[in-house]
């Protein structure tokens, strides 16, 4: 197996996610990784950021972490072995307004992660955009929705819930002008 060194973000986020779950740490990956994972090379994040689906206490935490290298600085977990760095957002897993009711798995050589699918990957970008304006995060959103698979009727009704139906307008137009 690749050492922590060797492994990309996608490799990375599947190590921890198995790691923790030997010990009965349920986590999925949420933010900008998703983004890097699902769109290639695209965007680049550098923190990882998993949500912990059980509230375990950051001492438990910080002790399985360290099992593989990982120490707590201020508030997120870093290596000297990568320059990725782990964050724990607190919970509930939500895009926008609405609770993730399915997550995505995928399954790399160094374990099994759980993560956000690619379309609750666009809503989480597109909410950044509806309600902040980031338009970083529309751009984010484009880039998964032209690499994988997406259910438009779920993120229009998303976004409608969300009171953004214009702003979904104007990501599809968005998305079409890259086409």
């Amino acid at each position: 197996m690749k050492t922590v060194r060797e492994m990309n973000i996608g490799e990375l986020a599947a190590y921890v996610c198995s790691h923790l779950d030997r010990y009965g740490i349920y986590v999925a990956l949420g933010g900008g990784a998703v983004v890097s994972i699902y769109a290639s090379d695209n965007f680049v994040s550098m923190d990882l950021d998993f949500i912990d689906l059980l509230q375990t206490s950051r001492l438990k935490l910080k002790k399985v972490l360290k099992e593989i290298g990982f120490e707590e600085k201020n508030r997120y977990f870093v290596s000297e072995e990568t320059e990725f760095f782990i964050e724990f957002p607190s919970g509930p897993l939500a895009v926008g307004n609405e609770p993730v009711k399915k997550l995505a798995e995928l399954q790399f050589e160094t374990g099994k992660l759980r993560l956000l699918s690619p379309t609750d990957c666009v809503k989480d970008r597109l909410s950044a955009f509806y309600h902040w304006g980031d338009r970083q995060c529309l751009q984010q959103a484009v880039w998964v929705a032209e690499m994988k698979p997406i259910d438009w009727i779920e993120v229009e009704r998303w976004s409608r819930q969300e009171g953004a139906a214009e702003k979904f307008v104007e990501f599809r137009a968005e998305l079409q002008g890259l086409r």
